[in-house]
């Protein structure tokens, strides 16, 4: 075997190692640690705190136009859409990060207390019963429980 052969032997399968991930990695949903390191999404955190919801909205929808596979964003946008009373775009956007992760606690939570905000108790109800399912002693439970007790 002479060396060009044998670093084309080594080459090639390290080459289609890292297409693969690559490709597998346009799949996967950003983490908290990866989501902090977005810009955008640092400044849609920033604009939350400030209650900046307009802001906010910008700043996420320029995160979910980069990267339509971020559960997190898509959360936070429905978030801030529904604290601007904007309950169409906000249910557009949880909906979207449920699709993306039916598990997704606080996407669970924040739909559940936008259903609640439009008069639709009993779509909160499903919706704690899904956060139940998934843990029955989450804060995002235990919130949504209260929010749902609380109302008439």
């Amino acid at each position: 075997m002479n060396v060009l052969t044998l670093r084309d032997g080594i080459a090639l399968p390290f080459l289609s190692l890292t297409l693969a991930c690559t490709v597998l990695a346009a799949d996967i949903q950003m983490t908290p640690v990866e989501n902090a390191r977005i810009d955008d999404f640092a400044a849609g955190k920033q604009a939350l705190d400030a209650k900046n919801w307009a802001q906010a909205v910008a700043s996420f929808g320029k995160v979910v136009a980069q990267n339509p596979k971020n559960a997190d964003a898509y959360n936070y946008l429905g978030y801030s859409n529904r604290w601007m009373g904007q309950y169409d775009a906000a249910f557009a956007a949880y909906g979207k990060a449920l699709a993306l992760d039916p598990k997704h606690k606080g996407a669970l939570e924040y739909s559940g207390k936008a259903y609640l905000k439009t008069g639709q108790k009993a779509l909160a109800q499903a919706q704690l019963a899904k956060l139940q399912a998934l843990c029955a002693d989450c804060a995002e439970t235990r919130d949504l429980a209260q929010a749902v007790a609380a109302t008439h």
